[in-house]
This record gives structure tokens, sequence and C-alpha cells, in this order.
């Protein structure tokens, strides 16, 4: 492929590559305003592949903010040049534009009937890592692969079966199903549990809107389904209170933790008052525990909310967690939110909340 040449495209490519679009698929196509889309707004590379000044294949890469993390989104070649490497080529060049963007992983996703591509992936080192159902237009399932860019070593996982949190409210409750899930296998997911754990665990009141929940309301949710649980909190105060001006509802909330701790006076509830040590919860994973952790959303998405995550491995540069909170669009998928790298030197500032710096997290394990 020597006289193929590489290059980021432009908003003048845009009509080559509708065209490629409309030969190489018949569902699930990008539109002249999906391309314009991820040139301008979105955090996404497209790389082209040229020949004698004709595109004739590209690659579409995006990234999640605040995240180590890249997703091959689509990847075409013109009918009459494959079989030639091109696609082998190309690949390598998406690879070194993740490495540029400090990725450790690159995640795509691929139809079980597309063999072809399966055995190009697994040849160039991609491994299959998950599956989802009813995924394309067709409602065919997607099988999961990804490869490591940076850092060659490998990773160990704990299995952590993913939950999409249904409403803005409970990431605390789906990050628990997720935790409860991995340590039992029988466990339930569902939006019904999902919601009884949000009607148990939620402090009542936030900055707006419905309540979320903190770590003492989700600690005692995990003690009566029959979980050892261990609770971290950077301080005593009652959480989730500073930015709530109403004076009911910050009386609200003082009330429903001081319930919760009278509750959690009755369990055998190990409660920690220390700063969160990621080695220590890192620790707990390797032991076999589960880990939630609460982290601001600020250098996701540049919202300053508390939202509760899984931490589901470490390595030395990474932790990686399942996030719960899936994006809306048609160009969101689950594969962008489990197993996310985050530098192990960012995750301490992602992992405090408010002007406190509040940090607080749950491990779980079997009773």
């Amino acid at each position: 492929m020597s006289d193929t040449l590489f290059r980021q495209a432009t908003k003048a490519d845009i009509d080559a590559l509708v065209a490629i679009e409309n030969r190489c698929f018949t569902e699930d196509r990008l539109t002249q305003r999906n391309f314009q889309w991820m040139l301008e707004k979105a955090h996404a590379d497209i790389i082209v592949a040229e020949m004698a000044e004709d595109i004739i294949g590209y690659g579409l890469l995006l990234y999640r903010r605040g995240t180590s993390l890249a997703r091959l989104y689509s990847l075409a070649i013109l009918p009459e040049h494959r079989g030639g490497g091109l696609a082998s080529s190309l690949l390598s060049e998406l690879e070194q534009c993740a490495r540029l963007h400090d990725c450790v992983y690159l995640r795509l996703e691929v139809r079980p009937d597309n063999e072809r591509a399966i055995a190009l992936y697994r040849r160039l080192g991609y491994r299959q890592f998950s599956r989802k159902l009813d995924y394309y237009e067709d409602h065919s399932e997607a099988l999961c692969f990804e490869k490591r860019v940076i850092y060659p070593q490998p990773v160990t996982r704990v299995a952590v079966p993913y939950y999409r949190q249904t409403t803005e409210f409970t990431c605390g409750p789906a990050s628990l199903l997720m935790a409860m899930a991995a340590l039992k296998e029988d466990q339930e997911q569902s939006q019904a549990q999902e919601l009884q754990l949000w009607r148990e665990s939620t402090t009542i009141f936030m900055t707006s809107g419905h309540g979320g929940c903190g770590p003492h309301g989700l600690a005692l949710a995990a003690y009566r389904r029959g979980f050892d649980v261990e609770m971290y909190l950077s301080d005593q105060q009652v959480l989730f209170i500073d930015s709530v001006r109403n004076a009911e509802k910050r009386q609200v909330i003082t009330l429903v933790q001081q319930d919760f701790m009278r509750q959690l006076q009755d369990t055998t509830v190990k409660i920690h008052y220390q700063k969160l040590m990621l080695d220590e919860l890192t620790g707990r994973l390797d032991e076999g525990r589960i880990p939630l952790v609460l982290i601001s959303t600020y250098r996701i998405n540049r919202n300053k909310a508390p939202h509760w995550v899984v931490i589901t491995a470490h390595d030395s540069h990474f932790v990686y967690i399942h996030d719960p909170d899936m994006e809306e669009g048609e160009h969101a998928s689950m594969t962008d939110n489990i197993y996310v790298p985050v530098p192990k030197n960012d995750f301490p500032s992602m992992a405090r909340f408010g002007r406190r710096h509040l940090q607080t997290a749950l491990v779980l394990s079997r009773n």
C-alpha cells in the first residue's frame, strides 16, 4: 500500500465519505449531517485512505472525554480495493491516532456473521471481551473487541455484569446492582430492583429534582441483601448539603443521614473515616471485593455532579470503571462505559466532590 496516503478528513471530503458509506453498507449508514457533526463537534478523528487523489476508504474514531478510551465507530473500504492489506494499514493509522490521544485501548463492535472482519481483528491482536444483544438496526447482536495500544502488559479484571441506569438519579443503585451481580450470580438486575434500591437509599433531596443516594443508604441496602460492606468517608459531616439553599430541605437531608446512622449501628457495616487511598481500594479488588466510588463528573462532561461508578480492574497505570450513565444518542455504545481506563494519576481528583472535596466509597464482599 505504498501508493496510499492516509490523512485527516476535512469538510471537503464529506461527499466522498457519504458515497463510500452508501456503497459499503445497507443499514446504519452515516449521513452527510453525521459526518459534518463528527468533523465539527464530536471528540473524534476521521482518517481517510487516498489513492491517486481519490478517497477509497476511511476509519472513524470516537474518544470519551476524561478517560483513556477510543472506539472505532466505523471502518469502510471500497470493494474494489479490499484484499490488499489496506484495512490493516488503515487500522494501524487509527491505532496511532489513539496513542496520540493517550488512549490505552481501542475498541470496536462487529456483527457475528462478519467473519472476514473478525478474522482481521483477531490477526491484528484484537480480542473479544463482551457482546451486546439487539445492537444493530436489524436487531442483530454485536461482538465487542479491543486491543491495548499503550502498555502491553495484561490487565487483571473482575467479571462485573454491566447495568445501565434507567433514570438520571439512580447511578448509585445501578452501581450497587453491578457490584452485587459480580459477587452473586443469581442477583437480579432489573429496573424494579434499581428503583427499590433507590427508595431505600435516597437522601430525599439533592440540588434539585429527585434525590440521589449517599453511601449510608446504599450500605444499608447492600447489608440487608446479605453482603459484607465497608464504608469510607473523608469526614463525618452531613453529605450533599452544601449546595442546598432551602433550610427545610437541609433539615430533611440531615435527619435522613442521622436515621441511616442509627440503623447502621445495628449492622456489621464497617465505617472508616479517612481519605480514600486508591492503593487500598485496588487492594480490596485484588482480594475479590468490589469497590463503588463517588466521583465528580466534571472531568467527563464538565458538569459538577456527584456520580457513582464501580471499580472493575486496575494495573500499574490505570484504574478501570463501569460507568452506569450511558450517553443518549445514535453514536452512544455500552462499549464506552465498561472497563473504562482512567489514569491513576487523575483518579484521585475525579474521586472527590464539592467544596469540601468529599471522598466516599463502599466495598462489597460476599457474606
